[in-house]
């Protein structure tokens, strides 16, 4: 069994579009995605594995959908990306609770990032670069105004 699961999804990769759209209705049962062929090679290769050897378990996938939220997984059974709020969630953002500090022409300014955006002078913002142009009227690079990134010269070791 474990030779012909293996054959079979080496022979993925030398169906054409309208065969593998074919395994897709045979395998899935219904008509398959609008997606290119990277994607139906990759996930018909899964749906292979599942059958002869079992998808996951039904504890594992409640607890994916805990973590990744109710719409964590699409019709096909595959993972959705994440949805990100507009600010603090991504890598490069603060978490929620970071107290970003600064000094500005003589003054002490402090922004806290909080789910869904940036708390700063009791107002909650959705983005750092709106907050330094609240500060300073005029538009920044929120994360550069805030010392959280680096501007290209400074990355190139070039002074400003």
């Amino acid at each position: 069994m474990k030779d012909s699961v293996i054959a079979q999804i080496a022979g993925l990769k030398t169906l054409d579009h309208n065969e593998l759209c074919s395994l897709w209705k045979t395998l899935y049962g219904k008509e398959p995605p609008a997606y290119n062929r990277t994607f139906l090679v990759s996930r018909l290769a899964y749906r292979i594995q599942e059958l002869a050897y079992g998808g996951l378990r039904d504890e594992t996938r409640t607890k994916m959908c805990d973590v990744l939220g109710s719409s964590g997984f699409n019709e096909i059974g595959g993972r959705r990306k994440p949805r990100q709020s507009r600010a603090g969630a991504r890598k490069d953002m603060p978490v929620a609770g970071t107290r970003l500090v600064r000094d500005w022409n003589g003054r002490r300014y402090e922004v806290i990032a909080v789910p869904g955006g940036f708390e700063y002078d009791g107002r909650l913002y959705r983005s750092l670069s709106a907050i330094a142009k609240a500060i300073t009227g005029t538009h920044w690079n929120g994360k550069l105004f805030f010392g959280i990134a680096k501007s290209k010269a400074a990355k190139e070791g070039r002074a400003r």
